[in-house]
């Protein structure tokens, strides 16, 4: 199958958190069926954590052996621990909190108030990474890349015209003066991400459609980081109807969101 990235439309965003997080309980049921655990990355944003609630509510979500995911974060905002700011704090109240997750597999960044610095925060996530990788890769296997896209076109914490954009040797890199507050985070890098065997990125809005269509139409990564984005096996957009607004019809897939392709073996 090819990776090209493959556009989702549906009609509003309550409709696309619900078939995203239908999907994805699914999936990592499948995963752990056949590897044994899962690792996921999860995002931060309001419709990737709108998507993650809406597990809390997918069939076949208490038929999941939660405790075999190993779950990982793309960036997080560097506030205390217990900011309400922090992606790792959103994620859990919308659902780890709600499943039985292994602590032990629970992976978020280092945060402000933990007694390291910024940089020296950034190595420590690279070398947990390292630590947690089978012998034979230099990363985790990340099965699920969940991505927000911005009005900007940035992914995770890599901005147009950043630093972090264009690294391509560090796996974790931190973030200083971001656009956007709080200025200062910690992110993975584009190569990491694009490491992921699936990517799923999930916006909604028409502010987002612009980005969505100059994307698609291969755009700078370095202008509109989210152009550089390729996973390894499957890269999907689900967007709402406002978000695709620019998209030419021909690149919309015509199916619907659970396919057969989708359950092919490389999916």
């Amino acid at each position: 199958m090819s990776n090209e990235p493959r556009v989702f439309v549906h009609p509003d965003v309550e409709r696309l958190a619900a078939t995203v997080a239908a999907r994805f309980v699914t999936k990592v049921d499948a995963l752990i069926e056949e590897f044994g655990e899962a690792n996921v990355v999860l995002t931060g944003g309001s419709v990737g954590i709108q998507v993650l609630a809406a597990v809390r509510d997918a069939r076949g979500v208490d038929a999941v052996d939660w405790s075999r995911v190993n779950w990982w974060w793309g960036d997080d905002r560097w506030v205390p621990k217990d900011h309400e700011d922090r992606n790792e704090r959103q994620a859990r109240e919308a659902l780890l909190d709600h499943i039985p997750v292994d602590e032990s597999r629970v992976h978020p960044f280092p945060a402000a108030d933990e007694g390291l610095e910024l940089d020296e925060a950034a190595k420590r996530y690279a070398a947990e990474l390292v630590a947690a990788a089978p012998s034979n890769l230099p990363l985790p296997p990340f099965d699920i890349c969940f991505l927000g896209v911005g009005p900007d076109g940035h992914i995770a914490s890599l901005f147009p015209g950043s630093e972090g954009i264009r690294e391509r040797e560090r796996t974790v890199v931190a973030v200083r003066n971001a656009p956007k507050p709080p200025p200062e985070r910690l992110s993975l890098t584009l190569p990491v991400i694009n490491s992921a065997a699936r990517v799923w990125m999930v916006l909604a809005g028409a502010d987002k459609a612009s980005v969505l269509g100059l994307a698609l139409a291969g755009a700078n990564k370095h202008e509109l980081p989210v152009a550089g984005v390729l996973a390894r096996r499957t890269t999907i957009f689900n967007v709402d109807a406002a978000g695709a607004a620019e998209v030419p019809s021909s690149l919309i897939d015509p199916g619907e969101f659970w396919t057969a392709r989708d359950e092919a073996p490389d999916a």
